[in-house]
């Protein structure tokens, strides 16, 4: 029998039954504690209550995706409790697009960058509409060799369900990993969409959503990586 291992999430996007990969995520839980023994005691925290919110007393910060998110400074907090503490962190398709935004603008230096969903007529966006967009659509990843991403994946490559139209402009790739993230993940055509952040204990994010992988009863690789990691750090601050 497998022994149940528990963490405390937070999962934080503006919840709503018409955006398909929030329906998932209860099932998805559910299989993490059936199937694998990993229990995310998980509570949805909406961006606009990230400000009055605890989130260090959380193991895990699963930022979802959704976007354009009712609160963006809520979506950055939440970016920024994981990185500072050490908390275990994947952000998925918007989550993914805001941990950029968030150390763009608070590690790089660069406070005026935007999001072109967010702020359409504001210049010097770092996330751009993408030349296709991906609503819809499904795409290989290439995974770098050595990376906590192929690691994760056990591959190099996979297939993988998308739901976006934004992305990263890489004019700024060379200011992110200067400062410590590492882009681990491309599409056949070298466009990012994998990055991870040296030094933190799992700080990840994907341009696609693994919340959508298989018929929703399927724990996508990422996501058990993710509440692994959850698990890890809760044992690490009971043992403390």
């Amino acid at each position: 029998m497998t022994e149940t291992r528990t963490a405390r999430v937070a999962l934080v996007g503006d919840r709503s039954a018409h955006v398909r990969s929030h329906t998932r995520i209860p099932g998805l839980i559910d299989a993490l504690r059936e199937r694998h023994g990993l229990a995310l005691d998980a509570y949805w925290i909406p961006t606009e209550e990230v400000a009055g919110t605890e989130l260090t007393g959380f193991d895990g910060i699963w930022l979802v995706p959704g976007s354009p998110y009712r609160d963006e400074g809520g979506a950055l907090a939440a970016v920024r409790a994981a990185r500072e503490h050490g908390i275990a962190f994947l952000g998925t398709c918007g989550g993914f697009q805001h941990l950029m935004l968030e150390i763009a603008r608070d590690l790089c230096g660069l406070p005026n960058v935007t999001h072109a969903e967010n702020d359409p007529d504001g210049g010097d966006a770092l996330i751009v509409p993408l030349a296709c967009s991906l609503v819809g659509h499904e795409g290989a990843v290439l995974l770098t060799r050595g990376s906590l991403a192929e690691r994760i994946f056990g591959v190099e490559r996979s297939v993988e369900r998308y739901q976006c139209s934004y992305g990263l402009d890489h004019a700024y790739l060379p200011a992110l990993e200067a400062h410590g993230l590492r882009f681990t993940g491309h599409d056949d055509s070298g466009e990012v969409r994998i990055a991870e952040l040296d030094g933190h204990p799992f700080m990840l994010g994907t341009l696609f959503q693994p919340e959508l992988a298989g018929d929703g009863t399927y724990c996508h690789p990422v996501i058990r990586a993710f509440a692994t990691a959850a698990v890890s750090v809760s044992a690490q601050r009971a043992a403390a």
